[in-house]
């Protein structure tokens, strides 16, 4: 009879056991997924991921664009158009678009004579102090549209645009 008591306690502490294991794994279980959650926020928080970063300069773009447009459209925009160039474009690409206007007859950011009809402004990459975006203008009718796509490039210093290429 000794032993059957031995056994019934021994019995009823493996289940005691068991069931705190149990319990601590199922805590263990719930507790990971939301440390895994938390874990990526924190990351993010302390760091612009690159596609932040890429996608700030683009909204930068498109508000340089979206003025741009409507000051080269307006008739009596040419003085507010040169006053965006001044804010927005760099010394240097300034002096490289009056270069390019002279010998190609045409508006160095639009790389045309005219004014599109729309625009589209994609973020591209970033890196080594320098964003890209894509720029895509839309000329002709609705029936008939054709694109020009120009590449933007943007300074993540000064948040200027250093560079326009078509």
């Amino acid at each position: 009879m000794t032993r059957l008591r031995t056994t019934q306690r021994s019995l009823g502490r493996r289940i005691i056991g068991r069931t705190l294991l149990a319990a601590t794994l199922l805590t263990a279980v719930a507790a990971v997924p939301a440390a895994a959650a938390v874990a990526p926020q924190r990351a993010s928080a302390s760091a612009p991921a690159r596609d932040d970063v890429a996608e700030a300069e683009a909204q930068e773009v498109a508000h340089f664009y979206g003025s741009y447009l409507d000051a080269v459209a307006a008739e009596d925009g040419a003085e507010l158009a040169t006053a965006l160039r001044g804010f927005y474009l760099t010394p240097e690409l300034r002096q490289e678009l009056r270069a390019w206007e002279k010998a190609n007859h045409a508006d160095g950011v639009l790389r045309a004579q005219d004014v599109p009809a729309a625009f589209r402004v994609t973020a591209g990459g970033s890196g080594a102090g320098h964003a890209w975006t894509h720029v895509r203008l839309t000329w002709g009718s609705v029936a008939h549209p054709t694109y020009t796509e120009l590449t933007v490039q943007s300074s993540l210093g000064t948040g200027k645009i250093t560079g326009i290429r078509g």
